[in-house]
């Protein structure tokens, strides 16, 4: 029997008992196969009520909650299992904090994880992504990338991922989804890569002022054509990889023209505002989280330098 993998770089997957856990388990164990790394599934419970006087607990509460935590873990576990992740393979973390999310974060520092996976929130429509607590906590400051998963993922799930589709822009005075950070991701997962730019048409606009923005529409594509190119560029001839252009009036309408796999994994930057080397979602990149009818990885925002290999 061949010993546990490390924690190093494992891929964190926050479990609930509901729908929203049994997504993320289903992206996880996919993710964790195909990266060849072991998974450590974690569940966060409320802290423990003051009690008998200053800075005591009700220890009976807090073993209460060690319990069904106990029992949680050992449920998922299960799961994993069921989803072909070998049990030597899946590591468990309980810890107690007030935000889920934060406590999230908390286990992937502690376990050097290169990854976190959430579900959905559960008021969420069926095929997208409904941003709760939980995920807003990891999208406002995660140290590694972030992937939330549609509501009913697990329902009908593909065995691996498929594609990789990177949403790609360049914007003055930001840097956009770094190159290497693509090459890297689309290499451990072995899949093409697809570079694909959303150009948004004014709508509401006059007639007299129509003619003006079809010809600023029709630069902007020209740009995106150039900017897709530059960028494809930058990747590794071995990659298998191609370039895409949507247009719409708004984010929504725009990534409905864009047919996914199955096996698509939606890949987008921070935005330029947030802290770096965390993950900060801005509104684009929030709008394109809420519309993908696929699992989304968010990535911390990083630096020109960081950017460079």
């Amino acid at each position: 029997m061949s010993a546990p993998r490390s924690k190093t770089g494992r891929v964190l997957v926050g479990y609930s008992p509901d729908d929203r856990g049994e997504d993320a388990l289903t992206l996880a164990a996919m993710a964790a196969r195909s990266l060849g790394t072991g998974l450590t599934v974690a569940h966060v419970h409320p802290p423990g009520w003051p009690a008998r006087g200053p800075g005591s607990v009700d220890a009976e509460w807090m073993e209460y909650l060690r319990e069904q935590s106990a029992e949680l873990l050992a449920e998922a576990t299960g799961k994993l299992t069921a989803l072909g992740v070998a049990a030597r393979d899946v590591a468990t973390e309980a810890v107690a904090h007030r935000g889920s999310g934060r406590g999230l974060i908390e286990v992937a520092r502690a376990t050097d994880a290169r990854l976190i996976v959430a579900g959905s929130a559960p008021r969420g429509r069926r095929g997208r992504i409904a941003v709760g607590s939980t995920a807003d906590q990891l999208l406002h400051g995660s140290p590694v990338p972030v992937a939330l998963v549609p509501r009913g993922y697990a329902e009908d799930a593909p065995r691996a991922v498929e594609r990789l589709t990177v949403a790609y822009w360049r914007r003055r005075g930001a840097v956009a989804v770094p190159m290497h950070e693509t090459e890297r991701i689309a290499t451990a997962l072995g899949v093409p890569v697809r570079l694909l730019t959303l150009v948004l048409r004014p709508s509401g606009l006059p007639a007299r002022f129509r003619g003006g923005a079809a010809d600023i529409v029709a630069r902007e594509l020209e740009y995106a054509a150039r900017d897709l190119e530059k960028a494809a560029g930058e990747l590794d001839p071995a990659l298998d990889v191609t370039t895409e252009i949507a247009e719409g009036t708004k984010i929504t309408g725009a990534l409905g023209h864009v047919e996914m796999l199955p096996g698509d994994l939606l890949v987008c930057q921070s935005s330029h505002d947030g802290p770096l080397r965390k993950v900060f979602v801005g509104e684009s990149s929030g709008k394109i989280v809420r519309n993908a009818p696929c699992p989304v990885v968010v990535l911390p925002r990083t630096s020109a330098r960081d950017s460079v290999r």
